[in-house]
């Protein structure tokens, strides 16, 4: 009797551990797009990055840099594991003045020519209160880096356009000194602390390839 009681035990293990199988796939599977799910790409045609400076510390000259991309890792439920890595395009700056935009991209200051991206990577990120974040990471410029805090407006709970796209949006600033990157020149004229504001929409995309490290992802169809 022993021996025919242990057939049906033993079937039912093996059944059961199937099943166990098959529950650690599924999960598996949903854990992997989950993952997915919870990578945005910057969307360049609505990006920007903006700065202003003081002038012979009476005005405040403004600019922007109009090409600006990279890829986001967040998630709503556990904010603190996201992850943040931009590129801009130092060349695209604009302050509406041909002379100070060829002035600030050569020797003074950004150089171009030696330096052509600005780059931001996260290092860790805190919540700082309902809808904010403190992004705490390696700001690089003029071939120069530094650790800077972003404090976070954002990111927006998720949109989708016509199209069924979600979007996420989101703005950063802080401040930095010049001088700390190197960029010493002119001073007295130009003011040394710099503001910087960066406002994002970001864009999940299923089944479109990962843009590599500073190049911006596929144009989107909704212009």
């Amino acid at each position: 009797m022993s021996k025919l009681a242990e057939r049906p035990c033993s079937g039912l293990s093996k059944l059961v551990a199937h099943l166990c199988a098959f529950v650690g796939l599924v999960c598996t599977a949903n854990m992997a797009a989950q993952v997915q799910a919870n990578i945005w790409h910057l969307d360049p045609p609505h990006s920007a990055a903006q700065f202003s400076v003081r002038h012979l510390g009476i005005s405040t000259v403004r600019g922007t840099f109009t090409k600006v991309s990279g890829e986001v890792k967040y998630s709503p439920s556990d904010p603190t594991s996201s992850s943040i890595d931009v590129t801009i395009d130092a060349n695209s700056v604009d302050t509406r003045v041909e002379m100070r935009d060829n002035d600030v991209r050569g020797q003074h200051f950004l150089d171009v020519a030696k330096y052509p991206t600005i780059t931001f990577q996260s290092k860790h990120v805190e919540v700082a209160g309902s809808g904010k974040l403190k992004v705490t990471g390696d700001l690089t410029i003029h071939g120069v880096t530094k650790e800077v805090v972003l404090d976070v407006d954002g990111p927006t709970g998720p949109m989708k356009d016509p199209m069924g796209n979600a979007h996420l949006g989101a703005s950063a600033t802080t401040k930095i000194n010049r001088s700390d990157f190197a960029m010493n020149d002119l001073q007295g004229m130009v003011g040394d602390e710099v503001s910087i504001t960066i406002d994002v929409e970001l864009v999940d995309r299923p089944g479109q390839p990962r843009p590599h490290r500073g190049e911006a992802p596929p144009p989107h169809p909704g212009g």
